[in-house]
């Protein structure tokens, strides 16, 4: 966290983000619903996601920055979540 910022603070901005996102996506007509990407080195230029592809790229990347955080944790103070 950055100086003057709190974890209430932080969980609660997550939890707008997931509101919005939830908002958003009962809009869509299905999931297969798509989108062209945004230039950027990591995209091909012309690429399209859908909806669906983009939900489980959100969930993929905040499961894996999650495990990171999870053997940061662990590597501290020892206690083990699984396993």
């Amino acid at each position: 966290m950055l100086p003057g910022e709190t974890l209430a603070a932080l969980l609660a901005a997550y939890a707008e983000v997931a509101r919005r996102t939830d908002e958003l996506v009962a809009t869509l007509p299905d999931l297969d619903a798509d989108q062209p990407l945004p230039k950027a080195p990591w995209f091909e230029p012309g690429a399209r996601w859908s909806a669906r592809r983009v939900l489980m790229q959100i969930a993929a990347e905040t499961a894996q920055h999650a495990g990171h955080a999870d053997i940061i944790r662990e590597s501290l103070d020892g206690a083990k979540s699984m396993g």
